[in-house]
């Protein structure tokens, strides 16, 4: 293994990024993910149901839980990104990684400020914010496939593979 590699697993700050091996940023990520998608889902519901003022406001709530989890994981995965060696394919990745959860985010704080305007949702939500949730969603899915390339194809902040076979013995 290159001492590039061996850099890439290891935590800038362990205490903060996580230890080696085993790094708090992919635990971070569900907040923001699993709320935003629930804000989509509420968005959706808005439009069915017969009182939707319920399920809009809960989506503007659950917009605003993501975009403060999205922080917290973006602190901790600049410190990851850090760990990377410049120059490399893999901090190119990292580098394209937090640029689209950066304007993902950025949508979504917009979308927040959208939906409080007027003192908050007042019916359904509208399809144009129903859209830029939907649109940043897609721009998610795709950050959150290069996140996984960084994690399981190049290995970043994964412990060596000698220290993944110990446990595999008997």
């Amino acid at each position: 293994m290159t001492s590039e590699m061996q850099k890439a697993k290891q935590p800038v700050v362990s205490m903060v990024s996580g230890p080696y091996g085993h790094p708090f940023h992919p635990i971070l990520v569900t907040v923001p993910i699993g709320a935003w998608v629930a804000s989509v889902v509420f968005d959706i519901g808005s439009r069915i149901v017969d009182d939707p003022q319920f399920l809009a406001r809960g989506a503007m709530w659950l917009v605003a839980i993501g975009v403060l989890g999205a922080l917290v994981a973006a602190v901790i995965g600049l410190l990851d990104l850090l760990a990377i060696p410049t120059g490399t394919t893999a901090f190119r990745t990292g580098l394209v990684h937090m640029s689209l959860n950066l304007a993902v985010t950025a949508a979504f704080v917009v979308g927040f400020f959208w939906r409080s305007s007027g003192g908050g949702p007042q019916g359904a939500v509208s399809w144009g914010q129903l859209v830029l949730s939907l649109v940043a969603l897609a721009a998610l899915g795709v950050s959150g496939y290069l996140g996984g390339q960084l994690a399981y194809h190049y290995g970043v902040r994964v412990a060596d593979e000698t220290t993944q076979a110990t446990g595999f013995q008997h």
